[in-house]
């Protein structure tokens, strides 16, 4: 019989493919990581991994034992909440998936809150420019910019967010003016490198018929540190300017993007009472704060180009 060690020690390497990351996690030593899940495999007589020099992956078998192995983590967090009823505040671990934008400039200060309010409780963000699987337990619940149609996932929408060109107002004192979007080709442009766009929501320069990226990142952090540091202009989430007073928004009359932010869980998870709290308090502050800082460059502004 398995013991919740066990399953431990299964779910972190099933989740970080990496001896090394999973025995961080743990507080172990990768080579204890690595004896106690052969002793794992030996005990039930069949493979969970598959080994390469890309790390670990689930076999079919490893597959069909991680929902049990998920079940039993939430059973053994929904008994360490309990023990806790005295406390109405949230406890545990909950890992939180996000693209990078909305993890960099809008979940550090709405989960510091959150933790604020629940000291009991531990929040890891997986900032990743990429879709997350929660089938495979990445993450208890992710944000996404689209809402997935396949799996068994719960989708919620959480909110609409804004995006417009800027610049840094340096940059624009050293090249020529943008009076209209004819004018953007005289620009060196940032953006994200054209085959790493993991969601067609994200192909902001499309709509301005822009198909050169001069400085392209797959992170939207570095196209942001790009155009504050006045290498060039490109796309920038409203909610991400307040953090950067220099960035002057370009033709927000002209170009103005609309995307929406989802939340996205395991359809499994939504009979976990404390996955339940932390996602309904995870919606409601992400909504304020989004309002907060949009509400901060609520146009049209002075410093606005044109």
């Amino acid at each position: 019989m398995m013991d919740w060690d066990d399953m431990r020690v299964f779910l972190a390497l099933a989740r970080m493919e990496s001896l090394g990351r999973a025995g961080q996690h743990l507080r172990l030593d990768p080579a204890t990581v690595g004896r106690r899940i052969a002793r794992l495999e030996e005990g039930l007589g069949r493979r969970l991994f598959t080994r390469s020099h890309q790390g670990y992956a689930l076999t079919d078998e490893g597959a069909r034992l991680l929902p049990h192995a998920v079940a039993a983590e939430n059973t053994m967090a929904a008994a360490a909440q309990e023990a806790g009823a005295g406390s109405t505040g949230l406890s545990g671990q909950i890992r939180v998936g996000a693209p990078d934008g909305c993890a960099n400039y809008l979940l550090p200060q709405v989960v510091a809150a959150i933790c604020e309010e629940n000291p009991a409780l531990d929040v890891q963000i997986i900032a990743l420019p990429r879709v997350f699987n929660l089938s495979r337990r990445e993450a208890d619940m992710a944000i996404g910019v689209s809402a997935p149609q396949t799996g068994r996932l719960s989708v919620q929408k959480i909110c609409d967010y804004r995006l417009h060109l800027a610049a840094a107002s340096s940059y624009l004192d050293q090249h020529p003016p943008i009076t209209k979007a004819e004018d953007l080709r005289q620009h060196r442009i940032i953006g994200y490198i054209p085959d790493m766009i993991f969601d067609s929501e994200l192909d902001y320069l499309a709509e301005l018929g822009l198909d050169r990226v001069a400085l392209g990142s797959n992170s939207v952090a570095v196209q942001f540190n790009f155009i504050r540091h006045a290498a060039g202009l490109g796309v920038v989430h409203d909610f991400a300017l307040p953090s950067a007073p220099g960035l002057v928004r370009i033709l927000p009359q002209v170009f103005s993007l609309k995307r929406s932010f989802y939340l996205i869980r395991h359809l499994d998870d939504r009979r976990v009472s404390r996955l339940n709290r932390f996602a309904e308090t995870l919606y409601r502050g992400i909504r304020k704060e989004l309002a907060r800082l949009e509400g901060a460059v609520d146009g049209p502004l002075p410093s606005d180009a044109a």
